[in-house]
């Protein structure tokens, strides 16, 4: 079966990564829709230029301005990248054959990250297999605040493309403790409304354990000085979201 396809961009401040996003997309997707959080730079004046419909709208949370922009397309197929992704040019003409023969609900397909100008083959960031082309009325995204994933309906179908997305994620250091501390707030407050209180002392146990699975049985240590940064500020993300929960308890008690 032939298919039209949708791909969903959300914005924020992006104007340094939008149009490389949008160029992998133009030869692979049919309409291209950016849905922005009223960015103060030219991340909306990049992509209308670029040929991206964009609809601002005020962000409640990543999954709701993903399904936001799942509301404003117009095929039921979705491809959906995050401003500081594109598709590699395997990734591209695997999507391009599906389009031609799309049989089953959902695709998965590989990520690579880029880690200060170095693309990381470990520490569990390869490969990091994400579900980003699905029927939207087979799946779609679930409500968490961070870390959000496409989640599939009962007895929908999942198959496999070649190639990665590309994902230039971490600029420096200071980025990189920057987005540590944004996602971990988030996820401090998902766990609070599940019913934690995040103990100290488990975060410690949870940070050591993630530390030594990702630096010897991920074998982060292979990639080198970056694969350790990686692996110790993954462990101290652990600690800290763990220790936000417990302040929020605390507050509330």
């Amino acid at each position: 079966m032939k298919v039209k396809l949708s791909a969903v961009i959300i914005t924020y401040n992006e104007a340094e990564n939008i149009e490389r996003c949008i160029s992998s997309l133009k030869d692979v997707a049919d309409e291209i829709i950016v849905v922005d959080s009223f960015s103060s730079d030219k991340t909306v004046e990049i992509a209308k230029s670029n040929g991206a419909i964009v609809f601002q709208n005020k962000f409640k949370g990543y999954s709701n301005q993903k399904k936001f922009g799942i509301y404003k397309c117009s095929s039921n197929y979705i491809l959906s990248l995050d401003a500081d992704e594109c598709l590699s040019k395997n990734l591209q003409e695997s999507i391009k054959d599906v389009k031609k023969n799309y049989h089953s609900d959902a695709y998965e397909m590989n990520r690579k990250n880029n880690y200060l100008g170095q693309w990381i083959n470990h520490c569990g960031w390869y490969p990091d297999k994400k579900i980003r082309l699905f029927d939207k009325n087979k799946a779609s995204w679930n409500d968490n605040y961070v870390h959000e994933k496409v989640v599939l309906n009962e007895g929908a179908t999942t198959g496999f493309l070649k190639g990665d997305i590309l994902h230039y994620s971490i600029k420096n250091k200071a980025h990189h403790y920057r987005t540590i501390d944004h996602y971990s707030t988030l996820y401090a407050q998902m766990m609070y409304e599940k019913g934690k209180q995040g103990f100290i002392y488990i975060g410690v146990i949870k940070a050591i354990v993630k530390f030594l699975k990702l630096y010897f049985y991920k074998l982060g240590i292979l990639d080198g000085i970056n694969g350790w940064r990686i692996c110790k500020a993954s462990a101290y993300s652990i600690y800290l979201r763990n220790k936000k929960c417990k302040d929020l308890y605390n507050e509330k008690v």
